[in-house]
C-alpha cells in the first residue's frame, strides 16, 4: 500500500486530488497540508511514501521544500503539481528528484498512469532482484510502461495487484477464499473476488464449492 499525502494551499483542489488518489487501488491518503510548514508537521506524525506537492505555496516554493525534505527523509518520493508549464521549474523539479511533474488541472487518467508507474518502480525495487536490463530500464522509465500493460486488462484489474493475488494463491496449497485474500491484501472481499474470478476465467486457477456444517457453501480458489 502506497501512503500518500497532499501539499496544496487550495483546499478545494486538495480535496479533488485526494478523491483521485483514493480511487486508485493500492493508494491511501494519510493527510493534507495547506502550506510548506504544515508538511513538516505531517511527516513528523505519519509515515509517508509519496507527496503530491504544489509548487506555488504561501510560505515556500515546492521545489525548495522538496530539497529540504529530502535531506531528512531521503526515501520520500514526490510528484510536483503546478499551473505553470515552466522550463525552469521543470528543471528544478527534476534536479530535486521529483518522480514526475503534472500541470493543473490534473486529469484522473493521467494521475492514475503516473501512480501506476510509481507503484511499478516501487515493486521492482522491493523485490530484491533485477533479472535483466529490461527490469533496470523500467526503473529509469524506459521500455514498456505500466499503462501499456494495464490496457491489456479489463477495467478494475491492476497488474501489480493481480500479480500479488497470484503469488498469494500459489502459497496456499489448501485453497483460499475471497475473504482471506482480501485480508492479506488489505482490500475488500469484493475486490479480492474480482481478481480471483478473473484468474479463474483466464485458466490460471480453479474454483470449487466447499460445504461447511452450517450456512451457504463457500467458494474456494486453488492454483492450477
Amino acid at each position: 500500500m502506497i501512503r500518500a499525502a497532499i501539499i496544496e494551499d487550495d483546499f478545494r483542489i486538495a480535496a479533488i486530488h485526494q478523491q483521485f488518489l483514493e480511487s486508485i487501488e493500492g493508494v491511501t491518503v494519510v493527510g493534507q497540508a495547506l502550506r510548506a510548514s504544515e508538511a513538516w508537521e505531517l511527516l513528523a506524525r505519519e509515515p509517508i511514501d509519496l507527496l503530491l506537492v504544489d509548487i506555488y505555496m504561501p510560505d515556500q516554493l515546492g521545489t525548495d521544500l522538496v530539497r529540504e525534505l529530502k535531506v531528512k527523509y531521503p526515501e520520500l518520493d514526490f510528484i510536483m503539481i503546478t499551473a505553470a508549464n515552466d522550463r525552469e521549474l521543470i528543471a528544478k523539479s527534476m534536479d530535486a528528484g521529483a518522480f514526475h511533474y503534472l500541470v493543473k488541472p490534473v486529469e484522473l487518467t493521467k494521475l492514475s498512469e503516473i501512480i501506476m508507474r510509481y507503484q511499478g518502480r516501487k515493486q521492482l525495487l522491493s523485490e530484491g532482484k533485477l533479472n535483466d536490463q529490461s527490469d533496470i530500464d523500467a526503473l529509469f522509465g524506459y521500455g514498456q510502461t505500466i499503462q501499456e500493460t494495464v490496457s491489456d486488462l479489463p477495467k478494475g484489474i491492476h497488474p501489480l495487484t493481480l500479480d500479488k493475488v497470484s503469488e498469494l494463491v500459489c502459497t496456499l496449497n489448501e485453497g483460499t477464499s475471497a475473504e482471506e485474500i482480501g485480508e492479506r491484501l488489505g482490500a475488500s472481499r469484493t475486490t479480492a473476488r474480482r481478481y480471483l474470478e478473473y484468474l479463474v476465467a483466464e485458466g490460471k486457477m480453479r474454483a470449487e464449492l466447499e460445504y461447511g456444517i452450517v450456512g451457504r457453501p463457500e467458494r474456494k480458489y486453488f492454483a492450477n
